[in-house]
């Protein structure tokens, strides 16, 4: 949490619960010591001032982080339409782009070659937290042994974080943990790529002395900042993603010691966590929903890391509110437009009994509302549901086309102006009791939930062949919200084959982290973009998944079947009055079928003008066609730039780009001590 000259600038920090309160920041001090070199023993003269110190790497990390669709620390990019959730095709998945030299490389991430100033880049936060893990216990003796601890416990997790974020993008990366001089003459700061092996170590070694510095968790009022929990459940995310395909060429070895040391961590975890408080904030959907939005700056039990907003919201200085709320909401209601949901992830959510729909069990496109999961109905709104605000806690939604004649040509008008060309629309980590006209949230953001804690050690069990135990941690998230086991196991299966348990968890990480932040990195680690250019993709393959590469997301319009006489005649206006559906009710039931009812007899599914996804290509009949996913293969670990590798030209391409060596595959050996 930063303050500026007596007025709240940043409010930011992850949970793992709490953020130091330390008064009025004077924003003159840390600007003197901004430039290189320039951060000096005065940062220790005494707990004020380091404070400050800390509170500015907090938000060097997390000051952009404003919607939970965004991802990767500090340029925080929302990489959402690289997958099933939104439709739009960035140049990353364009079918007429491809980047393999080194001069292509679209990604700034690893940072530009050293300039007169500091630059906010992630060798320079990575610099910023070792300054203060060498300095502070010599430098900082004034300072209470415990705040000194805590000091470099969140020093030590910020470190290990950006790491993994270099990691997960860049294979191996060089390992600096002490401080350097910039110089052109000193060989002993020429330090090559590290393998992906020894970088996973150092980002656990960062972790393990995080999770002994840090308590399990802070007062209220320091809530917001790291703690053991959140460093013992990184070490689970981290080493999932090293045991996944990506990086491990031995992932589908049941004995890999890769896969044991994921599962023994995220036991671990849940071990702890469980047994302080985390993992009973869910027994039922309406939960699900309210973890989202119903514990502004307190403690929660499902929210392991946590990026804090402000709580009083009067603009956007510094990306310290959030854009959720006013992104998602539709016109009607004040908002953006809202977040359009391609049918292909309307059709992906299970039915009410956990069971996947398909239109030969009666599954119907048009009704897609029936007998769902209840994260449905907390993730999308439809027309006829109920979506409240502060204003209007009781507003129906409604967003369809209607078709009038205009000079024999035929034109649309939409319900209430909401021109919506998909049938469902995000709703998911919305507040209720904000106005649908706010532009900049409080609402705070989850960076890493304790239901994701819970998948990881899923998969590792499916990934072990212990079949039993995956199915009852993937049961473990469908109890707390709500479906019943049935005869199937909740929907999940009774007889799954280690593939079809592995393909489950990816599927249930779809469903209850969507829109999180979480699958375009599950799409990279276990490579599901599939084939590019006929060569076969052994993942997709094994798993029994359909690539990303070849899909057009599809929108259709919910379009009146009756048409208007002009304009301004907005048919059903009346009739629709009557049909209103809100999960909360005990009606809900019936009011779903009656508005089932009310669709087919009224509406139907009709194509927009242009496709979803389109770069502008015309057919011979002059109609915009669609374009297809195309993830390129090299893409799944960037390369280096051009600019990166002339000033430092000791470190290798990474393989697959233009004259690359360096492999992020390697099979280095690993052990594993549970601390």
């Amino acid at each position: 949490m930063i303050m500026n000259k007596n007025y709240f600038l940043y409010k930011i920090a992850i949970l793992t619960i709490g953020v130091f309160l330390f008064g009025s920041c004077d924003d003159s001090f840390l600007e003197e010591k901004k430039m290189w070199g320039k951060y000096d023993e005065s940062i220790f003269a005494h707990e004020l001032h380091t404070g400050w110190y800390i509170d500015k790497i907090y938000s060097d990390f997390f000051v952009n982080y404003n919607s939970p669709t965004k991802v990767l620390v500090a340029s925080w990019l929302d990489r959402s339409k690289w997958t099933e959730e939104q439709a739009g095709l960035t140049d990353e998945i364009r079918e007429d782009k491809k980047w393999s030299t080194t001069d292509e490389v679209p990604l700034t991430y690893y940072g530009e070659p050293v300039g007169s100033s500091m630059a906010n880049n992630p060798y320079t936060r990575i610099r910023n937290c070792t300054f203060l893990i060498d300095n502070i216990d010599e430098k900082g003796t004034s300072m209470s042994d415990d705040f000194r601890n805590a000091a470099k416990g969140q020093m030590y997790f910020l470190r290990g974080l950006q790491y993994y974020d270099l990691v997960r993008t860049y294979g191996g990366i060089p390992i600096v943990t002490s401080i350097q001089a910039a110089s052109a003459f000193d060989e002993s700061i020429k330090l090559p790529r590290a393998s992906v092996t020894e970088c996973i170590k150092q980002i656990l070694k960062d972790l393990d002395a995080a999770a002994e510095l840090l308590p399990i968790n802070w007062g209220a009022a320091d809530y917001g900042r790291f703690t053991r929990a959140a460093a013992l459940a990184m070490k689970s995310r981290v080493l999932l993603t090293y045991a996944s395909p990506l990086f491990n060429k031995n992932w589908d070895n049941t004995n890999d010691k890769r896969w044991d040391a994921a599962l023994k961590a995220g036991l671990a975890a849940e071990r702890e966590l469980s047994a302080n408080g985390y993992g009973s904030a869910i027994t039922n959907a309406k939960q699900w929903a309210e973890v989202f939005y119903n514990f502004d700056n307190k403690f929660s039990g499902e929210a392991i890391m946590v990026n804090l907003m402000a709580s009083t919201v009067t603009n956007s200085n510094n990306g310290q509110y959030s854009g959720w709320e006013k992104s998602v909401r539709l016109r009607s209601q004040g908002g953006n437009g809202g977040v359009k949901v391609p049918l292909q992830m309307i059709n992906s959510f299970p039915m009410k009994d956990g069971t996947r729909p398909s239109i030969g069990s009666g599954y119907n496109e048009l009704t897609f509302f029936l007998d769902r999961d209840p994260r449905f109905y907390r993730t999308f709104a439809f027309s006829g549901s109920v979506w409240g605000t502060k204003d209007k806690p009781n507003d129906v939604v409604w967003a369809y086309r209607c078709i009038y004649v205009n000079n024999n040509k035929e034109e649309y008008i939409y319900s209430d102006a909401n021109d919506s060309n998909c049938p469902a629309f995000v709703c998911k980590m919305s507040n209720p009791n904000l106005s649908g006209t706010i532009d900049y949230s409080g609402v705070d953001i989850i960076y890493y939930r304790y239901g994701e804690l819970l998948l990881n050690i899923a998969e590792c069990y499916a990934a072990k062949g212990e079949i039993d135990k995956c199915i009852e941690y993937l049961s473990k998230i469908r109890v707390r919200i709500g479906i019943a086991k049935g005869n199937n196991n909740y929907g999940i299966g009774t007889s799954l084959t280690k593939h079809q348990a592995l393909e489950a968890c990816l599927y249930e990480r779809r469903i209850e982290l969507a829109y999180e932040g979480v699958r375009v990195w599950d799409l990279q680690r276990w490579m599901l973009y599939g084939e590019e250019d006929g060569k076969p993709n052994e993942t997709c393959q094994k798993l029994g998944v359909t690539p990303l590469n070849g899909i057009s997301r599809i929108g259709k319009y919910l379009q009146a079947i009756q048409r208007s006489a002009n304009n301004k005649d907005e048919v059903l206006k009346t009739e629709r009055a009557n049909y209103h559906v809100n999960p909360d009710v005990t009606t809900f039931e019936t009011d779903l079928r009656d508005l089932a009812t009310f669709y087919s007899s009224n509406f139907e599914l009709a194509d927009p003008s242009s496709p979803l996804d389109n770069i502008n290509t015309k057919g011979e009949d002059g109609k915009t066609l669609p374009s297809p996913i195309t993830w390129r293969n090299n893409y799944y670990i960037w390369g280096l730039r051009s600019n990166i590798l002339s000033t430092n030209s000791w470190l290798e391409q990474t393989k697959d780009w233009s004259n690359g060596t360096f492999d992020y595959q390697d099979d280095e050996p690993f052990e594993y001590s549970d601390n």
